[in-house]
């Protein structure tokens, strides 16, 4: 059975401000007292344990996974007294050997909880069959949202809500959809299930990545799943044939470096409609890229320039984008603090167009790097 506090801060999600324990309720244990307080890092969501000890404050970090785990069995077991303090919120715990006393502040809890029953508002639903969620742990056995998952819950479905914003009125029976660096995520298998189970329309999706053993993998779960029309292929995107049929969709999500390039470019050349791209490993243009202009202030320091190559390198795949005449939007795929790679390409296909990309020549020649996109489009010119 979980303990409820952690319930509490799951649902407060991302609110909290700092957790109190103190009265002991074993007097040999060595801290008197803990206050934890989360903070945000490169690695998600994590915890400062600060623990007093005969005046002496020492401090320890730990993942909120981590964190969730030590309240409900050692600090449970330790402290008597556990004081919860968020935005708009104040609950004080009384830890019993058979039950928790529990006082609340405020209504913030309710309405946290209210809103997160609102399993309307999600286009995949608990006590759904979706064998994906199921073997991802998202869904236990019996069709029911994992509480420690929730949050990657709510990720998967704000990928497929980006989806249906696109596909969701498009009048069609079938679609083909391309999905590049694809891995072993299960998000293909999830865009299968949304198209051919809920929309009802015949989809063709087709996986392709570098490794061998993923692929076959990939392929196994898609006959496990009877996902007849799901197929993966080992293909390096940079060098490989691709599919040349008519494509609705293609998919880059972490497609590392420069394969993202090779997928953009391979949806302009064969206008596919809509194309939905987070950026990964964006090395490139920081690699190469040189003092020259009113942006140097930028390129001093190592953290700054491979920030900003990054920033830099999306800009320009929105501005090629927009030039071969794409309606182009950036946007947060999910909350940073769950990944800082949560930048999204969001692309509709308007009007084809022959791209003129002055501005990114200008910017290229300026300080001398180069960008795979920009010179795949320049070469076709």
């Amino acid at each position: 059975m979980s303990f409820i506090i952690c319930d509490d801060i799951k649902m407060l999600d991302g609110k909290v401000k700092k957790l109190s324990m103190s009265e002991l309720k074993n007097k040999n244990y060595e801290f008197s007292k803990i206050t934890a307080r989360p903070f945000k890092s490169k690695k998600g969501v994590m915890w400062q344990l600060e623990k007093s000890k005969n005046n002496q404050v020492f401090h320890q970090n730990m993942s909120e996974e981590e964190f969730l785990l030590w309240l409900s069995s050692e600090g449970k077991e330790t402290f008597r007294q556990i004081c919860l303090t968020g935005e708009g919120v104040t609950v004080h715990y009384t830890v019993f050997p058979d039950k928790v006393k529990r006082k609340e502040t405020g209504n913030a809890l309710k309405v946290n909880t209210q809103s997160h029953n609102k399993e309307k508002s999600y286009i995949l639903k608990q006590g759904e069959n979706i064998p994906a969620l199921v073997d991802l742990g998202v869904f236990s056995k019996e069709l029911t949202i994992v509480k420690s998952k929730y949050d990657k819950f709510k990720q998967i479905n704000r990928f497929i809500e980006i989806i249906d914003d696109a596909f969701g009125r498009l009048n069609k029976d079938d679609v083909t959809i391309l999905d590049f660096g694809c891995g072993k995520s299960y998000l293909t298998f999830i865009v299968y299930y949304y198209f051919t189970e809920i929309k009802k329309v015949k989809a063709k999706v087709i996986g392709y990545d570098l490794k061998e053993d993923v692929v076959k993998n990939c392929n196994e779960i898609a006959k496990r799943y009877g996902y007849n029309d799901l197929k993966f292929y080992v293909n390096d995107v940079t060098k490989g044939e691709l599919y040349e049929g008519n494509v609705d969709m293609v998919i880059t999500l972490h497609a590392c470096d420069i394969a993202t390039d090779f997928a953009l470019f391979h949806a302009i050349e064969n206008n596919v409609q809509h194309i939905f791209s987070v950026p990964c490993c964006q090395h490139e243009v920081c690699s190469s890229i040189k003092k020259g202009g009113d942006f140097d202030l930028l390129l001093s320091h190592g953290l700054i320039k491979e920030r900003f190559s990054a920033l830099l390198t999306d800009s320009i795949r929105a501005e090629i984008l927009k030039e071969c005449g794409y309606e182009v939007d950036i946007i947060e795929f999910v909350d940073f603090a769950h990944s800082p790679k949560n930048l999204m390409l969001r692309c509709k296909l308007k009007k084809s167009r022959k791209p003129q990309l002055e501005a990114v020549k200008t910017l290229t020649e300026k300080y001398g790097f180069t960008q795979k996109l920009f010179e795949l489009i320049a070469k076709e010119k």
